[in-house]
């Protein structure tokens, strides 16, 4: 069965004025359904075909670039819609905030540690919030649509938060000023949903 693009859970200019209509109608309807497109062609006839996207990427063959880049932008972009919302912002509650204060000390720290890497990522890429077996949190960044669930990507964690740091997530709004960006991100992390995430996969 062909992946497809999902609903967006909330409206394109829900998020304003941290992330304007404009930027998420194109990055939804052209960014993320090229990459859902292109995926599917990408693994028509193959013994990928039928498979979970998560099983795909922990699988998946490194050389294979039309998979890596449209199977990971596919993947981020699910996670990244899902995890903002306009009703966001403030910080983490129970389980994972004691996840979060015991990696980085507090919410304060963890942030400056998101947005660095998410700010020093060269060129193109994300920045992610991973959960190990376990419990145990940890921050890092990928390039290009690579991510976690990838053999030998970032954290080798599951990615429970995740920021796009390509232009097109942001340029429309921001031009080069990717650091405002990154800070008005924390307004619209819908923290129940990550913490959800954690709750799954720890």
């Amino acid at each position: 069965m062909a992946f497809e693009l999902p609903k967006l859970p909330y409206a394109y200019d829900a998020l304003e004025p941290n992330i304007d209509a404009r930027t998420m109608e194109i990055h939804h309807t052209k960014h993320h359904n090229g990459y859902t497109t292109k995926l599917n062609g990408a693994i028509e006839g193959t013994d990928l075909e039928g498979k979970s996207i998560e099983d795909i990427l922990t699988g998946m063959d490194m050389s294979n670039a039309a998979v890596r880049n449209n199977g990971g932008g596919f993947y981020n972009h699910c996670l990244f819609w899902e995890v903002m919302s306009p009703n966001g912002g403030g910080e983490p509650q129970g389980e994972l905030a004691g996840a979060i204060n015991a990696a980085y000390g507090s919410f304060e720290a963890f942030k400056d540690k998101f947005s660095a890497a998410a700010a020093g990522q060269f060129g193109s890429g994300w920045a992610w919030l991973c959960v190990h077996k376990g419990g145990k949190v940890e921050v890092c960044s990928s390039a290009n649509q690579d991510n976690p669930l990838m053999p030998g990507i970032g954290c080798g964690g599951f990615p429970i938060l995740g920021l796009d740091v390509w232009e097109h997530a942001y340029y429309l709004n921001y031009q080069n000023r990717r650091p405002d960006y990154i800070t008005n991100f924390f307004n619209v992390i819908n923290w129940d949903k990550v913490a959800e995430l954690y709750a799954a996969n720890k």
